[in-house]
């Protein structure tokens, strides 16, 4: 079996950590690993396979012999740095939002668009993370019924912040335990701790959050299909890992919850859990650190006229990251692209 030079770009941040994981926990045929990150990282190991690997330098010549190189470093990084990278060869599969809506870079979910991949798009981007777990439970109901619009709002976890919204969570989290005073926040612009924030990014003009604009524009562009119309809320919640969703779409063709429970069923990456006699749906707790998406709470909407809602969740850092890329470079391999 053919084996393929790696690099992680980005390699100590919490999704960089994760693309590691999920290198090593699916088996991609690595031949040898770099893991590249700014100079502050410089002298670091990580481990990969049991090894310890230093981290590198990131230099324009980082892609020079490299297959494939997974980014997950900001979206400047990505924009001064891919080009380099895919001029040298090496297919690019960028986490950031800097090529997302680039017409010349296909933007991919490989449960719903693998046919976007291409020999010549070297510079390939990772959708954002809200959006990877909803086109994956759309996919199967577009491809029956055709869906025309989606209404979501989504409670994300403080993990899709980083490692300072992490700490954020756990700070304030602790001093209330202890009945201390609450540390400032040093992420978010408000206390996450047992509280909603009703802002993920900065807002547009129009009152939608980039964020937000980010699921409208990505859904379509995922999708192939510029008349899906999308109105997103996006919401950060009290929660370390997994984002939520609450879903309802408005579909051409009838859709009872019967028939999209087969379709989701049968749907690739997507598991279905639901059934209410017995308190069964999806929750964060239970998609931490797994690799489906989890889709419940099916249910005809009482309305509208085929109007279908549910709830979707999955690990925002796997499947609305790190594992997503892997996935793309082993739709790559599978191809013969790469």
């Amino acid at each position: 079996m053919k084996k393929y030079k790696v690099a992680v770009v980005g390699a100590t941040g919490v999704v960089g950590n994760e693309m590691i994981k999920m290198l090593e926990n699916r088996n991609f045929p690595v031949e040898s690993v770099r893991f590249l990150a700014s100079e502050r990282s410089v002298g670091k190991t990580l481990k990969f396979k049991g090894q310890d690997i230093p981290v590198e330098l990131l230099t324009h010549d980082g892609g020079k012999g490299m297959d494939v190189a997974l980014f997950s470093a900001g979206g400047q990084t990505s924009k001064d740095f891919a080009p380099s990278f895919a001029k040298a060869g090496c297919f690019v599969i960028d986490n950031s939002s800097a090529w997302r809506m680039d017409d010349s870079c296909p933007l991919v979910v490989p449960e719903v668009n693998p046919q976007d991949l291409a020999k010549d798009k070297k510079i390939i981007a990772n959708p954002n993370c809200s959006t990877i777990q909803m086109v994956v439970a759309l996919k199967p109901l577009h491809d029956y019924a055709k869906i025309k619009r989606v209404i979501v709002s989504t409670y994300q976890s403080v993990s899709g912040a980083g490692s300072k919204g992490l700490a954020d969570l756990e700070a304030q989290s602790k001093a209330y335990g202890k009945g201390e005073k609450m540390p400032e926040p040093k992420k978010f612009p408000y206390q996450i701790a047992f509280n909603l924030i009703p802002q993920i990014d900065v807002f547009d003009p129009n009152g939608y959050t980039k964020e937000e604009m980010k699921m409208t524009n990505e859904t379509m562009k995922i999708m192939g299909d510029k008349n899906i119309a999308v109105s997103a809320t996006c919401v950060r919640v009290p929660v370390f890992r997994a984002h939520s969703e609450s879903v309802w779409i408005e579909t051409e063709k009838p859709l009872s919850p019967e028939k999209a429970k087969e379709l989701l069923s049968n749907a690739k990456g997507v598991e279905l859990m639901d059934d209410v006699a017995k308190s069964i749906y999806p929750m964060p707790i239970q998609a931490a650190n797994m690799q489906k998406t989890y889709v419940g709470r099916v249910r005809a909407d009482i309305s509208c006229k085929n109007g279908l809602t549910f709830w979707v969740v999955s690990d925002n850092l796997l499947k609305g990251a790190a594992l997503n890329a892997v996935e793309i470079a082993e739709v790559l391999v599978a191809k013969g692209i790469i």
